[in-house]
């Protein structure tokens, strides 16, 4: 919803103050499920509705068969948070404006050497989540290369995300200051709800652009989410007059604060209006994917670039 909704009020904005090259943007959101198969099927409606650019899907495993399936059609995929850095692979007219998941997973551990916040860690990772799963690797990887070592290592699945008795009490008897959870909010604020009082109250605990929204989920407690750092390319509280703009306007249209999710893909179709522009007005795949990497954007999640393999470039906070 997040994703819609930021997406939407991209749309309504565009259209009020003109359109793109004359013409008004529609948008269509159809529900994957969160199932790679029904996210083809969904794709297939979108395309039979007579979809031009398509923001592929929320999920990276969903957005991965989307991709396969777009390949052989005129179509630019660009999604707001597919992550996992092969989800792209394969189709040369899909990007993304989200961090891809090894990025994400190095600047954490760099992070965390660069301000010397821990040489032992533990981890807290979803195992059968390919965002979880790519974070964990890349931080793993990376950890090691800086002399951080891993002291205890916890995982999770989608069907054992509602008791973490057991991660908790391995994590805090370990005695490491840092935990990385690179996880979502639903299951972070579970998982750190059942976490408070057991830790020592110089512990953080440090995600990534998945935690974002976290205080919403622990709002009858926020004290749960002390000591929670995530790397983000948005921050609702930023001064960016840009940034306060769309916060407000937001907050306007759907009575609550947004997220990172919503923030990209606010970003994604402005990204959208732009190469429709740098391609004189062509909504054709082909001359849509061959302008991106000539596209400098300012968004609400930062300047952005693209390389050749759909990856943007962009700060992290």
């Amino acid at each position: 919803l997040s994703v819609q909704h930021g997406a939407q009020l991209a749309v309504d904005e565009i259209n009020a103050a003109g359109g793109v090259n004359g013409r008004q943007l529609e948008l269509n959101f159809q529900d994957s499920q969160g199932d790679p198969e029904s996210a083809v099927s969904a794709y297939g409606k979108l395309m039979d509705w007579g979809m031009d650019v398509s923001l592929g899907c929320v999920m990276s495993g969903e957005t991965a068969s989307v991709v396969a399936a777009a390949k052989e059609d005129d179509v630019l995929l660009l999604t707001p948070s597919g992550s996992s850095d092969s989800c792209l692979s394969g189709n040369d007219k899909a990007f993304r404006i989200c961090f891809y998941d090894s990025y994400q997973g190095t600047a954490a551990a760099n992070y965390l050497s660069e301000k010397n916040l821990a040489t032992e860690v533990g981890v807290l990772y979803q195992s059968d989540s390919d965002y979880s799963t790519g974070l964990y690797s890349s931080f793993v990887a990376e950890c090691a290369d800086l002399g951080i070592n891993i002291v205890e290592t916890q995982t999770f699945t989608a069907s054992t995300s509602t008791d973490f008795s057991t991660q908790v009490n391995a994590l805090a008897s370990s005695g490491v200051k840092v935990v990385f959870i690179p996880i979502y909010a639903e299951e972070a604020s579970t998982f750190l709800t059942q976490a408070k009082g057991k830790f020592a109250e110089d512990v953080y605990f440090f995600g990534a652009d998945g935690l974002d929204g976290i205080l919403g989920k622990v709002s009858q407690d926020v004290t749960i989410a002390d000591n929670v750092l995530m790397m983000t390319p948005f921050a609702a509280d930023s001064a960016d007059p840009k940034v306060q703009a769309f916060v407000k306007a937001y907050e306007e249209a759907y009575g609550a604060t947004p997220d990172q999710f919503a923030a990209d893909a606010y970003d994604a179709v402005y990204t959208v209006k732009a190469a429709v522009e740098a391609a004189n007005g062509s909504t054709s795949g082909t001359d849509l994917a061959a302008v991106m990497t000539s596209l400098t954007v300012e968004g609400v999640t930062g300047t952005m670039t693209w390389n050749a393999d759909g990856n943007t470039n962009k700060a992290a906070s």
